[in-house]
């Protein structure tokens, strides 16, 4: 079944085209990267799908549900989640607080502000089984601003899967990760979205050639080419437009 369904999304702003009647498609349980040089538009695309920018034409479903014109707040409570290349935590609160007020924000019980957090214990107990699953449990009364670069990557992966999203967008994961990082990182994407379809855009080949099952690339707000890693790889048009030159494709561990 498919997860995501894009049918020639186009995203004009005044008079330039970004993005260029797309039409791509993500199955349940499918990891699928979206590459593409700076400016491709590739955090467009992940914009017009969770719904910050309206689509200028086409049609986007989730789950065979069409969602081209739904509020996000409304794509949320279907089970969309994404994460952005620049974390939105909130810095001068706990880490548990952080996932807490996630895990509040998707219930119904959101609206009944003046009951204390200990009446709570189903969220508690989910709160603490997400920190346990990024090795944070530990750290759960430590403001976040004293978290490393990576310990907040991983809360807001964490927060993105705290309403159990049936699709999960992921803007740069390991964007400002030290590389020695990014190993356990990838492992613990693959980990806590089990089931759910991943939608996500990267510049880093490793990254993508670890987590993906299928690659879709972009140029100039137009998809050129899509397949698995070894036929991105392979493929000649993507090695001369992104991926650069002979010289440029040894040093991008391409083939």
């Amino acid at each position: 079944m498919e997860a995501l369904k894009i049918e020639g999304l186009s995203k004009n702003f005044g008079g330039l085209q970004v993005l260029k009647e797309v039409s791509l498609s993500v199955e349940a349980g499918e990891y699928v990267a979206i590459i593409g040089p700076n400016g491709a538009g590739k955090t467009t695309l992940l914009n017009v799908i969770t719904g910050e920018l309206s689509a200028t034409t086409g049609r986007i479903y989730i789950f065979g549900q069409e969602i081209t014109t739904t509020p996000t707040h409304r794509r949320a409570h279907i089970g969309l989640a994404r994460s952005f290349q620049i974390t939105r935590l909130l810095p001068s609160l706990g880490v548990l607080d952080n996932i807490l007020l996630s895990l509040h924000g998707m219930r119904p019980s959101r609206f009944q502000m003046f009951r204390p957090i200990t009446a709570y214990n189903e969220t508690l107990a989910q709160a603490q089984r997400l920190l346990e699953l990024i090795d944070l449990w530990e750290k759960r009364d430590e403001l976040v601003q004293t978290m490393s670069y990576g310990e907040q990557r991983k809360m807001e992966i964490a927060i993105s899967l705290a309403a159990e999203p049936k699709l999960l967008l992921l803007d740069e994961p390991s964007a400002g990760l030290a590389v020695g990082e990014i190993p356990a990182f990838t492992n613990m994407i693959k980990s806590l979205a089990k089931g759910t379809a991943v939608f996500f855009s990267a510049h880093d080949m490793d990254v993508v050639f670890d987590l993906a099952h299928r690659v879709v690339v972009l140029y100039y707000g137009q998809i050129i080419a899509q397949g698995t890693p070894k036929e991105i790889q392979a493929n000649p048009t993507v090695k001369e437009i992104y991926l650069g030159s002979e010289e440029g494709t040894a040093d991008a561990g391409v083939s």
